[in-house]
C-alpha cells in the first residue's frame, strides 16, 4: 500500500454483555445529576441587585411603552373603520 492511501476504518463490533456492566444505577444518575448541575451553577456570574433592578425597570418602562402603542393604535384604527363605514 503507498503512503498517500488511506485505510478505511473497519466497523466496530457491537459487544452486548459489555453494555450491561457499564448500566449505572437510576440514583447514581440523579446524583450525577445534581453533582454536575452544583458545579455549574458555581460558575454563574450573578447579577448585582442594582443590576438587576435596573433592568427590570428596563421592562417595565418598555412594556408600558408598547402597550400604550396598542392601545392608541387600536383606538385609531377603530374610530377610522368606524369612519368608513357610516
Amino acid at each position: 500500500m503507498a503512503k498517500n492511501e488511506k485505510k478505511l476504518a473497519e466497523p466496530k463490533k457491537i459487544n452486548m454483555s459489555s453494555s450491561k456492566k457499564e448500566k449505572k444505577n437510576i440514583f447514581r444518575h440523579v446524583f450525577d445529576y445534581f453533582k454536575q448541575l452544583k458545579n455549574e451553577l458555581k460558575k454563574v456570574v450573578w447579577p448585582s441587585k442594582k443590576k438587576l433592578f435596573g433592568g427590570t425597570m428596563i421592562v417595565i418602562v418598555t412594556v408600558i411603552v408598547m402597550s400604550l402603542f396598542v392601545v392608541l393604535a387600536d383606538f385609531a384604527f377603530h374610530n377610522l373603520l368606524k369612519l368608513l363605514l357610516g
